[in-house]
Parts: structure tokens; C-alpha cells; sequence
């Protein structure tokens, strides 16, 4: 349950920066730029591996109970 409390967090942070972002964008700008796109690509790299975490500590858990 906490990684799905950590998931809905870091959305929230998602949320407000790209609020953030858009408030403060000139006005004539709409694309997103190079900046912005690595910001993102690092917070999927950043779910992906809390994901990872989540699964593999899930799964040995499962394990030790096997064995």
C-alpha cells in the first residue's frame, strides 16, 4: 500500500510542476522544450525504478514465506 501512496505522491509533484511551468511559460511559447522533456523522462525513470523496487521486494517476500 505505501507504494501506491508513494505513486499518488509523486504525481501531486507532477501535477504542480507542470502547473508551475505553464504559469510561468511566456506566452508565445507552447512546445516543450529540452529541459522540461528530460525533467520528465528522469521522473519515469524515477516511477519505473520505485516500481522495480516494489515488485522485487513483493516477490521475495512471497519467497521467504515459500521456503
Amino acid at each position: 500500500m505505501s507504494t501506491l501512496v508513494a505513486v499518488i505522491v509523486l504525481q501531486g509533484y507532477i501535477a504542480g510542476g507542470r502547473r508551475w511551468v505553464r504559469e510561468h511559460a511566456p506566452d508565445g511559447d507552447v512546445g516543450a522544450s529540452t529541459l522540461e522533456l528530460v525533467i520528465i523522462i528522469l521522473g519515469l525513470i524515477g516511477v519505473a525504478t520505485l516500481l522495480v523496487f516494489a515488485i522485487t521486494a513483493a516477490v521475495q517476500r512471497r519467497v521467504d514465506q515459500i521456503t
